[in-house]
């Protein structure tokens, strides 16, 4: 249980290595989503004699690379591997620095104290696009935008017909249109790079004459909605209470507070709207916990996704899955807007670099320097 994320591999009843390039792994019931799990951090195969090294201080390589420096916070230098048995890596060796803020990265990159900015915001893409000797890449995630409805029993949210006027008042399709980072609207709890995404955009257009007819049926019911964000999220929030409230009713409570007293106020649930990403591979599921942040709990919701994980092979998973979030979305859980794309900004004697999901992995055994 000390390791990051090991829940994804499910219910783990053993693992043995029978010979020396064998591992078996036993699950005490199915997890479609297993070797997905493994092709990440989960499937790390550790040193077995540095196997009690503190990964919070230390880092372990093998692969292409090993680990030649690693300073917590600030830098990882990784170094070639000659003893490799699979394809070897095309460099000696690779620094990553960490900047804190785009003002220094955007200046590395411009001045070639780095090579490459990855992954780089869209401000830093913008500015750097044209710039002679780099080269602007734009690439697919996972990482999803959504308005999140509090769904508890407490909040105005917990009203199915609320959160289908709400999904029917924002312009969903104009906010993912508007966003430098959108890589289209979404609609639904699933990206286009994930099992079981559907096109989904089209269950709430934006409808003012369908949202003024819908307000007027719940009176003086609907009057005020609480919308609580972080300064990151500040621009968009704004637009939306600006959608919102060219009804008479509801108004919008817009609260930009700290990190800190966000994370406060989500884990205890005093706040009905939240504006938030969602950055990972199979996270749909988290709607199917009514324990979850959402507050979302829905029987035949929650069947369907446990009927996705029980599927015992990938076409069965993706059409479960599939079902899940249409019925999801549908019941207007949350209003999803958008995917986001990540940039890669790179000195043009580099090649053979990743542009794709680089927010969660980056391989770089096939880089190049001319």
């Amino acid at each position: 249980q000390k390791y990051a994320g090991v829940d994804d591999l499910g219910d783990l009843k053993s693992a043995t290595n029978p010979n020396d390039s064998t591992v078996v792994i036993t699950l005490a019931q199915t997890n479609p989503t297993l070797l997905r799990a493994l092709s990440g951090r989960l499937g790390i195969v550790y040193d077995s004699e540095a196997s009690d090294a503190d990964y919070a201080k230390q880092a372990v390589g093998s692969g292409p690379f090993t680990v030649g420096k690693f300073t917590p916070g600030q830098s990882l230098t990784l170094d070639y591997n000659g003893g490799y048995h699979g394809t070897k890596a095309h460099v000696g060796t690779v620094t990553f620095t960490q900047y804190s803020d785009e003002t220094s990265l955007a200046d590395a990159v411009s001045k070639g104290t780095i090579d490459m900015a990855a992954p780089a915001t869209a401000t830093v893409a913008s500015q750097m696009n044209g710039k002679d000797g780099l080269t602007v890449t734009e690439g697919a995630t996972t990482d999803k935008v959504l308005l999140a409805f509090n769904n508890n029993s407490d909040s105005i949210m917990s009203d199915q017909n609320v959160r289908t006027t709400f999904r029917y008042l924002i312009d969903s399709a104009g906010i993912a249109a508007s966003q430098s980072d959108s890589s289209g609207a979404l609609g639904g709890p699933i990206s286009p790079l994930e099992p079981g995404y559907e096109d989904l955009t089209g269950l709430f257009p934006h409808d003012m004459s369908k949202t003024q007819t819908m307000t007027s049926y719940f009176g003086p019911y609907l009057t005020t909605v609480d919308l609580v964000v972080t300064a990151q999220w500040q621009p968009m929030a704004e637009t939306i209470k600006q959608q919102i409230e060219q009804l008479p009713r509801p108004s919008v409570n817009l609260e930009v507070v700290s990190d800190e007293e966000y994370a406060k106020r989500i884990q205890d649930g005093t706040w009905e709207l939240t504006l938030m990403s969602m950055n990972g591979t199979d996270d749909a599921g988290t709607f199917a916990d009514p324990n979850s942040i959402f507050h979302y709990n829905h029987a035949e919701v929650q069947q369907a996704y446990a009927d996705a994980r029980a599927a015992t092979n990938d076409a069965d998973y993706a059409e479960k899955m599939k079902v899940y979030a249409r019925k999801l979305s549908e019941d207007a859980a949350s209003n999803w807007l958008y995917t986001r794309k990540c940039f890669t900004v790179a000195s043009t004697k580099l090649s053979g670099y990743p542009t794709a999901l680089i927010d969660q992995r980056m391989p770089l055994a096939d880089l190049t320097v001319k």
